[in-house]
């Protein structure tokens, strides 16, 4: 089913970023607090009435003077108006009217999608009238909200929530195992789709970011059925004009949610860069599993050392998912090209992968008596009990006598002894601690 996307467009200074971080909520990302994982804050997803939701924020950018504001507008409602599904434009109940909002709203006049009117600042019951001036605009009812406060919000996810796509049903067999190829543009992702396919199923190009959305390709192998999806190339977010990234991320966003492997592919010409890990943050947010595949290595220069020295510093560079395996291939030579599937595989059984309680907690005991837990001022960790409680990625419950004294280094040793006795390669494992009841 696709994730409906509201896009918040409207001039700068209305607080569309106060709005954006307050319907993201205080949504501290599982991965926030990983070393080495950095973020971009321009789009998040957020839920209403258990129905999950993307939002972007065309905001944060600085520009020059009032003509280039005017284009820079134009620009991103433009852009807000191909890729959402429901667009907030917002306005400033204090200032009142201006010129800038007539010529955004002109533009998302034409766009015939459904836009709400969001009137912000007005937080004082007093200035609630202000918001009339606005139906000038042709957008029908103004909504007076108060991003900064919380204010109004309710009222305005309930009528954003009228024009969400209808959910859909999943329209591959639940065996069907679906991977996506995430990673900037130009490190080869759709030769890579071609070798794996063994033949010219999606348009390359030298022109880095050919590939504009996400395209789906089933196929079988060995009597299992697969589904790749390409995404349009995440770009690192830079200047002004490169506005259009936000949308890339987010369209490799839905891909990622939609897939149950995700491939994050590296150029071996260039290396790492920071992008590479803000795009794995977001896969391991999502709880997918994940293959690390560096392309392009029949152009890299090697002794036989250089595969160990470049996986070191994947190591290195990622140290959030140690558990993800790395492949050395070249789409161009198909060299190691069949090794992905096998490897997709493995992930995706170990992603699914279900342990009886009793397992579980034998493994657990074994750990606790080999290293106990370490006492905090006298007090002593003791762990009662585990169980598995998910899969997609494995969960499990430990029920200890106090959480709060779980150290993260102990919860890390229980992980690793998970690993250790049930393997788990090529997918996150989450540990819950739970109070005993």
């Amino acid at each position: 089913m696709p994730t409906p996307v509201i896009a918040i467009v409207g001039r700068p200074n209305v607080g569309k970023s106060t709005l954006f971080n307050r319907l993201a909520g205080e949504r501290i990302a599982i991965v926030e607090d990983k070393p080495g994982i950095t973020r971009d804050r321009i789009y998040s997803s957020s839920e209403w009435l258990n129905r999950k939701f993307h939002i972007i924020d065309t905001g944060g950018i600085e520009v020059g003077g009032d003509d280039e504001i005017l284009l820079r507008i134009r620009e991103q409602a433009e852009l807000a108006m191909q890729e959402a599904h429901v667009i907030l434009f917002m306005v400033d109940g204090q200032t009142g009217l201006t010129t800038q909002d007539r010529e955004v709203a002109e533009i998302l006049f034409r766009s015939n999608k459904p836009v709400i009117l969001a009137v912000n600042k007005l937080d004082n019951p007093n200035m609630l009238n202000e918001r009339f001036d606005f139906y000038e605009l042709g957008l029908g009812e103004p909504f007076p909200i108060s991003a900064g406060h919380g204010i109004g919000l309710g009222d305005l996810l309930e009528e954003s929530a009228k024009y969400f796509p209808p959910e859909e049903e999943d329209e591959y067999s639940p065996d069907t195992i679906k991977f996506a190829l995430i990673g900037r543009p130009n490190v080869g992702k759709s030769s890579l789709v071609n070798a794996i396919l063994g033949e010219e199923r999606v348009l390359v190009s030298e022109v880095a970011g050919t590939t504009r959305d996400a395209i789906d390709t089933p196929f079988t192998k060995d009597e299992q059925e697969f589904v790749i999806i390409d995404t349009a190339g995440m770009r690192k977010r830079g200047k002004v004009y490169e506005t259009t990234e936000k949308y890339s991320v987010l369209r490799a966003m839905r891909a990622i949610e939609r897939c149950e492997v995700a491939l994050l592919v590296i150029n071996g010409e260039e290396g790492i860069i920071e992008q590479d890990k803000r795009i794995a943050g977001y896969a391991l947010e999502e709880g997918k599993a994940m293959l690390i595949v560096v392309n392009k290595w029949d152009v890299v220069e090697k002794d036989d050392k250089t595969a160990h020295r470049f996986e070191q510093q994947i190591r290195k560079e990622f140290p959030f998912m140690p558990w993800a395996p790395v492949l050395f291939v070249s789409a161009k030579t198909k060299q190691r090209v069949p090794r992905i599937i096998e490897a997709v595989v493995k992930a995706a059984e170990n992603h699914t992968l279900r342990i009886p309680t009793s397992t579980v907690n034998s493994v657990i005991e074994d750990a606790v008596m080999m290293t106990p837990p370490p006492t905090d001022k006298g007090r002593k960790l003791r762990i009662n009990y585990a169980t598995q409680v998910a899969v997609k990625p494995p969960a499990f419950a430990i029920f200890a006598n106090d959480p709060e004294l779980m150290h993260f280094s102990y919860e890390r040793f229980l992980e690793n002894r998970l690993r250790d006795a049930f393997g788990f390669e090529g997918t996150p494992i989450r540990l819950f601690i739970r109070k005993k009841s």
